[in-house]
């Protein structure tokens, strides 16, 4: 589990509010159809401002940050997971969603059609499946402690986790079905790598 940290969390206020003159460089919200725009479902229903907890925003200074962009179903529901059964923190609630996990950062927002900086490219939600070609890879100390832990908090794994004799490894999946492997090394760190299969041989 992460450790609780230090945080600058500002409301965001609506017009004429306190929290506008301190972040007066967002636009101003203004009312469509009975709520504020950039304003989720969630928030009209419970009147709460959205947060920002501006010391974990991923921005580097100089040189570069990795993060993880998910096409997510519901905002709300992937938050959970990976902040309350993976132990992330959140840095921005919606629009988009960031939570910062361990050394990096998860960043998540519903699918939308093409835009100037992407032109002709959609981003959906992905289809669950058997076959992937990519997914996030969490390296831990102590897997049959995260394996517990995430289990006990609702996380669905596809198996125990398994000796691999280079590591010991099992897979996850969030809400979405995204696939999340979870690491230990064990083996690797005395050189002992997995074998080469033959589709691994150079040509």
């Amino acid at each position: 589990m992460l450790s609780a940290q230090s945080s600058t969390v500002v409301d965001l206020g609506r017009p004429g509010g306190e929290g506008r003159a301190r972040l007066s460089s967002f636009p101003a919200p203004s009312n469509t159809a009975g709520a504020v725009r950039g304003e989720t479902k969630e928030q009209a229903v419970t009147g709460q401002e959205p947060k920002i907890d501006f010391e974990n925003i991923p921005a580097p200074a100089e040189g570069i940050l990795v993060t993880l962009f998910l096409i997510v179903r519901e905002v709300a529901r992937s938050r959970a997971f990976y902040a309350d059964v993976l132990g992330g923190q959140v840095v921005i609630e919606e629009n988009p969603c960031i939570v910062k996990l361990a050394n990096s950062w998860i960043i998540m927002n519903p699918g939308g059609g093409p835009t100037p900086d992407k032109p002709g490219i959609s981003v959906v939600p992905y289809e669950a499946s058997n076959e992937v070609s990519s997914f996030l890879n969490l390296r831990v100390a102590d897997i049959d402690a995260s394996y517990r832990d995430w289990k006990a908090k609702g996380a669905t794994f596809v198996t125990e986790p398994i000796d691999r004799g280079a590591e010991v490894r099992c897979y996850m999946r969030d809400p979405d079905g995204y696939l999340i492997e979870v690491g230990q090394a064990t083996g690797m760190l005395e050189g002992k790598l997995a074998k080469k299969r033959p589709e691994d041989l150079p040509g």
